[in-house]
């Protein structure tokens, strides 16, 4: 039997002891490799691109000739107005990679020694920044359509006469959504949030190319597919594949945000539920790659994101 390949050495490429024992100036030079690899390590001002600048040894900052512009290693990147050391950044990316279904944030916070609310919004912006990957991702080939509902859980009473048929509507809470796949044979995951699976059809449709072929199961609101691509279906009280059609690629990817959501989370809010869906997608993409690769993608994507709108000043104001 084949060794699986979070079991083999080419797996772990990245020492959390190598990055937890960095000199600040090591993550220092770290950031600035990662964040201005096209140019070698050479700074480029985030305001007007230009190359021409000074550095202030001192506070490590640098000057841009051009627009007098003072900009540091994080300055315009998710993680700019930084309070948390570059180290523990680096610390807490390297951790969060390691999740194979994710880290909690709670977790986080007694790995780095810092405040709960610090380690949420830390791993909110590095979950909007890796899931940025696939924003304009259009998927194309052969992609697999599918849809599982979260949260809006009902506990049952405690005696069997007590009890409801928690399957009507009148007894939903309104809080349940559905997560939605699109998902390239050998390519990339989308993920999306929606009320139900008839009313995402039209965002589904959107981001897959003509031409393309979609494999769906029985269910109605995937009906409207037929308009628009080649739809295999599969019904799934029969059979999980029957030679023609299959969306066992997409029942993977919800197997591992059902794994992260009981297993890690415990619960997961209907706010964020599209931000966990999108690292969910992340990791199912980049699942077959090191630890040291992902850790490196992750910092280079957040480096290379711009401020976020939503986390910036996420508890200074009104949530």
């Amino acid at each position: 039997m084949s060794q699986h390949f979070l079991l083999s050495r080419a797996a772990r490429t990245l020492s959390l002891s190598k990055v937890a024992r960095m000199s600040d100036e090591e993550a220092f030079e770290t950031f600035r490799m990662v964040r201005w690899a096209d140019t070698g390590g050479d700074p480029v001002c985030p305001r007007c691109g230009c190359l021409t600048h000074s550095f202030l040894t001192t506070r490590k900052l640098w000057k841009c000739q051009a627009c007098k512009h003072q900009f540091s290693v994080t300055s315009g990147s998710i993680f700019a107005s930084r309070k948390m050391a570059l180290r523990d950044i680096l610390m807490a990316v390297a951790i969060f990679v390691n999740g194979a279904k994710g880290h909690s944030a709670l977790q986080l916070s007694r790995d780095l020694d810092c405040q709960y609310k610090t380690a949420f919004v830390l791993t909110h912006k590095l979950r909007e920044a890796i899931s940025a990957e696939v924003a304009t991702h259009t998927a194309s080939g052969v992609v697999e359509v599918d849809g599982a509902y979260f949260g809006g859980h009902i506990r049952p009473e405690n005696r069997k006469e007590d009890r409801i048929d928690r399957r009507k509507a009148e007894h939903q809470t309104g809080k349940r959504s559905v997560v939605v796949v699109a998902r390239e044979r050998g390519g990339r995951t989308l993920s999306f949030v929606s009320k139900t699976e008839e009313a995402s059809v039209s965002v589904i449709a959107s981001r897959i190319a003509l031409g393309s072929t979609v494999h769906a199961d029985e269910a109605a609101g995937w009906d409207k597919l037929h308009a628009r691509f080649l739809t295999k279906r599969i019904n799934h009280s029969e059979s999980y594949s029957d030679g023609e059609a299959c969306t066992n690629q997409a029942e993977s990817f919800f197997s591992r945000l059902r794994r992260a959501e009981m297993g890690v989370h415990h619960r997961i809010s209907g706010t964020y539920l599209g931000a966990y869906a999108g690292e969910m997608a992340w990791r199912e993409d980049h699942r077959r790659k090191s630890n040291g690769v992902q850790y490196l993608m992750a910092v280079s994507s957040s480096l290379a994101h711009p401020v976020s709108r939503q986390w910036k000043g996420y508890w200074q104001r009104a949530v």
